[in-house]
């Protein structure tokens, strides 16, 4: 699955590419550029996945739902721009592309998340990934991190902070609170707000692979290329943390 991988960072870093070239250059704001990135971005990774990966179905965010995918061995699964209200935010950096791919059988087995204005991209193949600011200000203390939901209260925040002896924080797109895990800028993610496959997949795929804690908020698996895309809640947190957060959750 090594070329699966690799492919998926190619991809989601091209859509990224092409979205801060839109940002920049292209004049829109607000609705209008969020509603230009996500339908350029989406042409882009579907045309590369024709091309790439002819026999794979694909599960996007903006486009029709194939139904033919539920039979297929191999699904692509993608999100081609995650945050899409931060994207038509100036300075702002927590948006992300998303690009996983399901295989029957076995779930996730690759993927990949950019955060197109950090100019980074993390694969399920990544050997190392160090801790790094960008997303969220640097720590003033030694007190854990739990991401939440910039633009949806949720009810869970504050159990889940005091559970861990932490603080909440607030930030936008799925994959950017996710990264923020994975970058060892946050250490807990948790979300029952409602979402969708593609808000996710890469996500969960890339945390997955360097060891995080990835669940429903009840502790139960995450499921994917499922009849129905509705996967409404998400826990992502340190390992040696997991225990402690889903207490607090039950």
């Amino acid at each position: 699955m090594t070329a699966d991988a690799r492919l998926a960072g190619e991809l989601a870093a091209a859509a990224g590419e092409l979205l801060v070239r839109l940002r920049s250059e292209d004049g829109l704001s607000g609705k209008a550029l969020g509603a230009a990135g996500d339908e350029q971005a989406n042409d882009l990774l579907l045309a590369r996945l024709r091309e790439e990966r002819p026999d794979d179905a694909v599960l996007s965010e903006e486009s029709s739902d194939d139904r033919r995918r539920l039979a297929a061995d191999r699904v692509w699964i993608v999100d081609p721009l995650d945050g899409t209200r931060e994207f038509g935010m100036p300075d702002r950096a927590d948006w992300a592309v998303h690009v996983a791919l399901w295989h029957a059988g076995s779930g996730l087995v690759a993927g990949a998340v950019a955060l197109p204005d950090l100019g980074v991209t993390y694969t399920t193949d990544q050997e190392r990934i160090d801790p790094v600011a960008g997303l969220l200000p640097e720590r003033t203390t030694d007190r854990p991190r739990v991401v939440v939901s910039a633009s949806r209260p949720q009810a869970l925040a504050d159990p889940v902070a005091s559970a861990v002896g932490g603080d909440v924080v607030n930030l936008g797109s799925a994959g950017a609170k996710t990264m923020a895990v994975v970058r060892g800028e946050a250490d807990v993610y948790v979300h029952s707000g409602g979402q969708y496959e593609w808000d996710s997949a890469a996500p969960v795929a890339v945390a997955r692979a360097v060891g995080l804690w990835c669940s429903r908020v009840d502790g139960s698996p995450l499921e994917y290329n499922r009849d129905d895309v509705y996967l409404p809640d998400l826990l992502v947190c340190r390992a040696d943390l997991k225990d402690a957060v889903l207490d607090a959750i039950s």
